[in-house]
């Protein structure tokens, strides 16, 4: 699911359209705030991802349930009709992309740094701070985490800081091993 998460043509060019306006009327931490809960929503709900990428779900039906899912959350009037305006298009499978387009114009305009870290389990306090200070010393800024659980990876850690992902896991060890000892 997090790998649906990457900029696309139609999703940047409505993610600059959305920022532009944002911007403008000086709701920009507010849209990504609404943007950040679609993106957990996304994630975790499968019935709204079949809401979007349906084939057999119109337009209109999409716009309903799009715009139903933004007043229950209470997101700003810019995102809701972001929402609205993207399934009436027929764009509603283009939301992760307007999302992660969204992300780094953002980035791009305030200087965040966005990781994602991956685990098998959830992290404790001090393990998500030493990876914070861990990760503060080796970009030279303060990174804006986020953490997921994937337990596939069986142990270990997957960090994404932009386009690039150290992946320490336990998973991708093994199957190294594994491709190593075939090759023997």
């Amino acid at each position: 699911m997090a790998d649906d998460f990457r900029t696309t043509e139609v999703g940047e060019r409505y993610a600059q359209a959305l920022f532009d306006l944002a911007e403008e009327t000086g709701v920009l931490d507010a849209v990504r705030a609404d943007l950040a809960s679609l993106k957990t929503a996304w994630t975790d709900s499968a019935d709204l991802r079949r809401l979007a990428n349906s084939p057999v779900i119109t337009a209109d039906d999409q716009a309903i349930g799009l715009l139903a899912i933004a007043d229950k959350a209470k997101f700003n009037a810019v995102t809701r009709n972001l929402l609205g305006l993207v399934a009436k298009n027929g764009r509603a499978a283009d939301l992760p992309g307007v999302i992660a387009g969204f992300d780094a114009l953002y980035a791009k305009k305030t200087g965040v740094v966005a990781a994602e870290v991956i685990s098998a389990v959830e992290l404790t306090a001090a393990q998500s701070k030493k990876i914070q200070s861990e990760l503060r010393a080796a970009l030279g800024r303060d990174p804006e985490l986020t953490t997921r659980i994937d337990p596939s990876i069986l142990g270990g850690l997957k960090v994404k800081v932009g386009s690039k992902l150290f992946d320490a896991s336990l998973k991708t060890k093994l199957d190294q091993m594994t491709f190593a000892l075939k090759r023997a």
